[in-house]
């Protein structure tokens, strides 16, 4: 970070909504806060695996809640996040590991790309409804990104790479280690401590410890 700057990590799954509202509202905060945003893809279902959460709607009555909240938060965020009656069946339905290795893929070698790309796989999945987990749709993701043919197309070849699914496994390791248990995870290192919030919705907290 640099001088008197806070380090604030977004460990982040496109899967997840909520980590979609987070990104969007820490990206606005960056302009206003004295902070260093530091984007972290990661895999939500290694991170469920392991902690043994389940997903929220599973529990009926949450998932019915769930539903209106994520209908708020996009209002009040004014993010285009659009839930359906089957929403659910929809996150159960994909999986993202190909997407966040792809992500990770592009982190590794293009960064400045990180930002845009991760914004098109939400819009993609969570605004439009389409898949994102075949090779055909993460590349038509990656276009929209800006990302050249050349670029996603060597992108994609890495996905399947040691280096490239090691390098997730130690992101998805790393946020455990904070304490994660599901995304989005966010954590700021201030005061020489890590301090971890979990969700969209616990900013201004975030802003209180950190002294915004």
């Amino acid at each position: 970070a640099r001088m008197g700057r806070t380090l604030v990590e977004l460990f982040y799954d496109v899967i997840s909504p909520y980590s979609w509202l987070a990104f969007e509202a820490l990206c606005r905060y960056r302009h206003i806060w004295n902070i260093d945003l530091r984007f972290r893809p990661a895999f939500l279902g290694g991170i469920m695996q392991q902690t043994g959460n389940k997903p929220p709607a599973m529990l009926p009555k949450r998932g019915e809640y769930m539903l209106k909240d994520m209908k708020r938060m996009s209002k009040y965020y004014q993010v285009p996040l659009h839930i359906s009656a089957d929403a659910f069946q929809h996150i159960m339905g994909t999986n993202s590991l190909t997407a966040m290795r792809f992500i990770t893929a592009i982190d590794m070698t293009n960064p400045q790309y990180l930002e845009p790309l991760s914004r098109e796989f939400w819009m993609r999945f969570w605004s439009q409804h389409e898949d994102i987990s075949q090779p055909e749709n993460i590349l038509a993701v990656a276009r929209k990104a800006g990302l050249s043919e050349e670029l996603s197309q060597k992108a994609l070849e890495m996905v399947s790479s040691p280096t490239v699914k090691d390098r997730l496994k130690e992101t998805t390791a790393e946020a455990l280690k904070y304490g994660a248990f599901g995304m989005p995870a966010v954590v700021a290192h201030y005061d020489g401590e890590p301090h971890l919030f979990f969700g969209s919705d616990r900013l201004e907290l975030l802003g209180s410890v950190i002294g915004e």
